[in-house]
């Protein structure tokens, strides 16, 4: 019999979703005005500081980049108290997850996480034929770390964690995080993403990963998501020299790009550009949770930048989705994340978000004629 060309496990998956381009939106309903409530992006955009290290860059692109990252490494290193070694960067935090599934997992070998977590990491563990353990999440939307750490066995490979959880918003504590880490065994390696660390850092129960030193734990960040340069695709990740240093033989050379180094280490230094972001969440954040209470939704409590919502249906989250285009939002249906009767919607500007409300009022009364809000 022929050997195959692709492997079952790699035709099986399906392709990563984005969400929809303002251009695409654009050109198909001919709109001008279109606010991008999607992809949990900083909508104050990117700080003066990073734009003018991109722009004197620009001069030097004919030369490859530093591949060592010097700049950039030393000024984490200074922020985070450690030392180069211990740090990683890549083409954002999945750039990172993919070295992570190169070097470290097998066919077979076993990942545990919580169902309905980030799909990227789902997707890279499914391409080299793990197996995914997905443990059923709380009523409450937040990861069972107990019934996660009845899953790890001598064959768990990895742990996945998502903190804060991207599509939920919601987190796993200190207490829980403490808990979970007594059942991980030192073969095993525990992955925290914390792609939303800037917007749930102040939860006084947030279990922040600098304040732990375990040697089998990577912590993953972003540069894409609070310091609003997505566009370049720069993440960074901290853990043991051993573990760093095996990353690095399977990383690919020159990566990240030159404009994304110096991106990164102009956002790093502006962190007056940092506060304004938070600070423009928080109240856009408790604006958009009222809303939807007083609409009759039951969004989830959320430390990121986002809020999702049950709509009750696969056909609901469509009909909003579908209806909000037309007025020129962009939200996120979560079906890929196997949660078809919710959405998401990122929070945007104050201009964007009464966007949003003003779209609401004319799609709601439409919506209630056709769904009943769920319980």
């Amino acid at each position: 019999m022929q050997k195959k060309l692709v492997p079952d496990y790699v035709e099986k998956l399906e392709v990563y979703q984005a969400g929809k381009p303002i251009e695409e939106l654009a050109r198909e309903k001919n709109l001008t005005k279109i606010s991008k409530l999607a992809s949990n992006e900083n909508p104050l955009g990117p700080s003066p500081f990073a734009i003018r290290e991109m722009t004197n860059a620009l001069w030097d692109i004919h030369r490859y980049p530093d591949m060592f990252a010097h700049e950039l490494k030393n000024e984490l290193a200074s922020l985070y108290k450690l030392k180069p070694q211990n740090i990683i960067l890549g083409n954002g935090s999945e750039g990172i997850m993919g070295y992570i599934v190169r070097a470290f997992l097998q066919p077979d070998d076993e990942v545990v996480t919580s169902a309905n977590t980030f799909i990227g990491f789902l997707i890279l563990a499914k391409s080299v034929g793990a197996k995914l353990i997905q443990v059923p999440r709380r009523e409450d939307y937040k990861y069972d770390v107990e019934a996660m750490a009845k899953k790890i066995t001598e064959k768990t490979k990895i742990v996945y964690i998502a903190n804060p959880d991207n599509p939920t918003g919601t987190y796993i504590t200190k207490e829980e995080f403490d808990f979970l880490m007594k059942h991980v065994p030192a073969h095993t390696i525990v992955i925290l993403d914390e792609a939303y660390f800037e917007f749930a850092q102040s939860m006084w129960d947030y279990p922040d990963s600098m304040n732990y030193r375990y040697d089998n734990v990577i912590t993953l960040r972003t540069f894409s998501k609070a310091y609003g340069i997505s566009g370049i695709r720069c993440g960074y990740g901290f853990g043991h020299d051993y573990l760093i240093g095996n990353l690095h033989k399977v990383k690919l050379p020159f990566e990240p790009g030159t404009i994304a180094q110096k991106g990164a280490y102009g956002a790093l230094r502006d962190y007056p550009h940092l506060v304004r972001t938070l600070e423009n969440n928080k109240k856009r954040s408790e604006e958009l949770f009222i809303y939807l209470r007083n609409e009759g939704f039951s969004p989830i409590p959320s430390v990121t930048n986002f809020i999702t919502f049950k709509t009750g249906s696969e056909e609901a989250s469509l009909f909003l989705y579908n209806e909000l285009l037309n007025h020129g939002v962009i939200i996120r249906p979560l079906r890929a994340n196997l949660m078809p009767d919710h959405v998401r919607i990122s929070l945007g500007t104050k201009e964007e978000m009464e966007h949003f409300y003003a779209a609401m009022e004319d799609v709601l009364p439409r919506y209630n004629e056709k769904f009943r809000r769920p319980a």
